[in-house]
């Protein structure tokens, strides 16, 4: 081996700063150009700085080294083909990072076009539920791309010898290797029939296993929801195609909400019909669509009445429907205070036997005159 002499050192360190400095020169004045193109609306929305700038910098730095590796003196030709395959390899694995880096960037932009903010989004929301999986399938391709070219560049006749070898006894591996990831090749299988088929979409209102949340994020093998109290409930792809659930916006966002009030027949109904009207007409949270009120249960002592009333969403459903039940129970108090259902018993003066209930008093367990426990009403989920 022959050692560099002091002069060739320097002559070495010479070399290397000049790709550094080239290369950050180069990588400046690449993203300074697109910078420029992009409007200052999308320049912090695209994400090329950060999905690009490091990968490009290290590309640009391997292949000035390459360039500058045959002019180093004094080098044996084992060694420069070792430092050679080195500096090829890492530029496979930099220019693999740059292209993940680059499906990153083409997703951002594409994505741009599909704001979920808007009031009608289902379009939107369909765009980014597709392109969210379709990101997963090309970054999984690539990265097995990079790994197959970086197994290639290396020219090693026995890594090649031994990989033959395994891909040979890799049968009855792969047998044994899906009975056992089963699960895991029914989600992807899953994750594709969801992103055609699309039951589910990101942000979906969605009720699973009694509870209600949105659509958060949608990945490869399951789906994160978020719960109205802001917890996240984790469920496989799996169950949203081979279990029912509840999709609140599968076409429309639309939603008819009611609220239940059980009151004494001695109410009018009529009345109670138009300050529904006034309440609902009185809140932005009604879309305009549906608002009525109808008898729709007697039992021997109440009368079921049900307010019906449309929402542009679940949330303002639920929003008001509670408006709603404080109104027309304030307004029940202040108009009809003995609205609410009572029992009636009426005393009959009669000669007291052994075993007999004074009069005025009630055995113990009986409901007292006006109390009454109505019948529970459906089961509200919070919005």
């Amino acid at each position: 081996m022959t050692f560099l002499s002091r002069h060739d050192w320097i002559y070495a360190v010479i070399l290397f700063c000049a790709v550094v400095a080239f290369g950050n020169g180069i990588h400046y004045l690449i993203f300074r150009v697109v910078r420029n193109r992009q409007s200052p609306a999308r320049r912090g929305r695209m994400g090329v700085r950060e999905y690009m700038e490091r990968p490009a910098r290290a590309v640009l730095f391997t292949v000035g080294l390459l360039i500058v590796l045959p002019m180093v003196p004094k080098i044996t030709p084992l060694l420069r083909g070792s430092i050679t395959q080195l500096v090829s390899s890492l530029l496979v694995l930099f220019l693999g990072w740059l292209a993940i880096g680059a499906v990153y960037v083409a997703q951002k932009y594409l994505l741009l076009h599909f704001d979920t903010a808007v009031a009608d989004n289902l379009h939107a929301r369909r765009i980014h539920t597709q392109i969210n999986y379709f990101r997963r399938i090309l970054v999984g391709i690539l990265v097995a791309l990079d790994a197959g070219a970086l197994i290639w560049n290396l020219h090693d006749q026995a890594l090649w010898k031994y990989g033959t070898g395994l891909l040979a006894s890799a049968g009855l591996a792969s047998v044994v290797l899906a009975l056992a990831a089963k699960s895991t090749a029914s989600n992807l299988i899953a994750g594709m029939q969801i992103a055609l088929s699309e039951p589910i979409r990101i942000d979906d209102v969605v009720i699973v296993q009694g509870e209600w949340g949105k659509i958060e994020e949608i990945t490869s093998t399951f789906v994160v929801i978020r719960i109205w109290d802001e917890r996240r409930l984790v469920v496989p792809l799996s169950f949203f195609i081979e279990q029912p659930f509840q999709n609140w916006t599968r076409k429309t966002s639309d939603l008819l909400g009611t609220t239940f009030l059980y009151v004494d027949y001695s109410v009018p109904v009529e009345p109670l019909r138009a300050e529904l009207t006034r309440i609902v007409s009185a809140s932005p949270l009604w879309d305009k669509r549906v608002c009525g009120l109808q008898v729709t249960n007697l039992s021997e002592r109440t009368m079921e009445l049900r307010c019906l009333m449309s929402s542009p969403g679940s949330s303002e459903s639920w929003d008001l429907r509670c408006l709603v039940r404080e109104k027309m129970i304030e307004y029940l108090r202040v108009h009809y205070p003995d609205a609410l259902p009572t029992l009636r018993v009426q005393m009959q003066p009669s000669a007291m036997q052994p075993g007999a209930t004074q009069p005025g008093t009630m055995q113990p367990g009986t409901m007292q005159p006006g109390e009454h426990k109505p019948p529970a009403s459906p089961g509200d989920l919070p919005a």
